[in-house]
């Protein structure tokens, strides 16, 4: 999947379903979180910013290895 650059939007990520899987696995809390909507604009490197002090990096580097796959 081409992310460009990491500023392919939550939204977008969120319509594809095979991009929403990877979400959905690796961080569920994340799939169900009550702001999702809200966050559609959010581009992917502002969410792997702000998910950085939640979740180890290691974490984050494999979901964006999952997407880049896509």
């Amino acid at each position: 999947m081409d992310l460009r650059g990491n500023q392919i939007t939550l939204g977008e990520l969120w319509d594809n379903p095979s991009s929403r899987a990877v979400f959905q696995k690796k961080i569920p809390m994340l799939a169900k979180h009550p702001v999702k909507g809200a966050a559609r604009s959010v581009t992917l490197e502002q969410l792997a910013d702000f998910l950085s002090s939640w979740v180890p990096g290691m974490l984050i580097n494999s979901v964006m290895q999952d997407l880049k796959r896509l």
